[in-house]
């Protein structure tokens, strides 16, 4: 089978910010605060006009410029959200709709923050086994949607984004190496929008109480990223027959810098192979992996040939990992 890779990527994030002087006025919190306990100073907030897929095609449309194709020459568009823009038709439907992708297949992934990595994993058995020959992957959430600005304690969190990837073949050796993909169903109440679903249905009483909006245990959530981040990354390597010191750049989600440098030391990563952007756009769940790849890729710090470790964890719970040899020579 041949291999996979990413061939082009893109992000957008909203153009209003929030910092944590904003959220002083809002609740009771303060920025030493919220910066010794999480490393965010700010945020991205959405337009009232903006909705998940909104995001996703301006992203999108940066991904397939850098991958030098067009919209229809895509085969599959993969959402990964938790904010889709309605509960059907898929925002995938709608992303391909917008970005004339005539020819794809659509459909949504909800793994909430771990959604890109699974998104990612998915396309590239596609196009691995011959099936398609380019995929499109978005992790997008407006998690500013379905935050309850009243709790201190999520409100400060969650910011909004889009990240996507174009996959196609590469060369032989580079692209998606291994992965490791979770869950634990167990968790499932430790992180969740409760209401909306079929079992508890849109009401006056669940919009009266709350349930529409982000419920987290953060106590419990944090004890199982410190745990399974370095437990899904070391499966991943496994599978690629790597060691740690093969590591050229780890790009984890962004949720919780202590959560971050938990992972460097267990690795013994320095700060200039770790990609952390969490200090401006907060946690955007699925985006937060593609955004922050985007990112290394834009400052020219990820060449050809690098071996970059992704790792994302979340609600479900769920988890994730990559190994990626870089194919892409650097973008002017």
């Amino acid at each position: 089978m041949r291999s996979v890779g990413i061939i082009g990527v893109g992000a957008y994030v909203p153009e209003k910010k929030l910092t944590n002087y904003d959220l002083e006025k809002m609740v009771e919190t303060n920025d030493e605060w919220i910066v010794s306990r999480t490393g965010i100073k700010e945020r991205r907030i959405a337009a009232k006009e903006e909705a998940a897929s909104d995001l996703a095609v301006k992203a999108s449309k940066r991904a397939l410029k850098q991958a030098g194709i067009t919209a229809d020459q895509l085969d599959l568009i993969i959402v990964a959200t938790v904010t889709p823009d309605m509960v059907f038709p898929a925002t995938a439907c709608l992303v391909q709709n917008q970005l004339g992708a005539t020819k794809a297949a659509t459909f949504d992934l909800s793994a909430a923050c771990t959604g890109f990595i699974y998104g990612i994993t998915t396309a590239t058995q596609f196009i691995k086994t011959g099936v398609y020959q380019h995929a499109l992957v978005i992790g997008v959430d407006c998690l500013s949607r379905i935050v309850d600005w009243e709790d201190r304690n999520t409100c400060i969190l969650f910011g909004d984004g889009a990240g996507a990837a174009v996959l196609g073949p590469v060369e032989d050796g580079y692209g998606l190496l291994s992965f490791d993909l979770g869950g634990n169903g167990e968790g499932g109440d430790l992180l969740k929008v409760e209401a909306g679903g079929s079992r508890l249905p849109a009401s006056e009483l669940t919009v009266a109480n709350k349930q529409h909006m982000i419920a987290m245990n953060g106590r419990e959530v944090f004890k199982f990223a410190v745990r399974v981040m370095s437990k899904s990354t070391q499966k991943a390597l496994d599978h690629a027959g790597l060691e740690k010191e093969d590591i050229d750049f780890f790009i984890p989600h962004q949720a919780n810098i202590r959560i971050i440098e938990s992972a460097m030391k267990r690795f013994g990563l320095p700060r200039e192979k770790v990609v952390v952007n969490i200090d401006k756009y907060g946690n955007m769940s699925s985006a937060s992996i593609p955004v922050a790849l985007n990112e290394a890729i834009e400052q020219e710090r990820i060449k050809k040939g690098d071996t970059l470790v992704l790792c994302g964890f979340g609600g479900g719970l769920t988890w994730g990992s990559t190994v990626i040899k870089w194919s892409m020579d650097q973008v002017e």
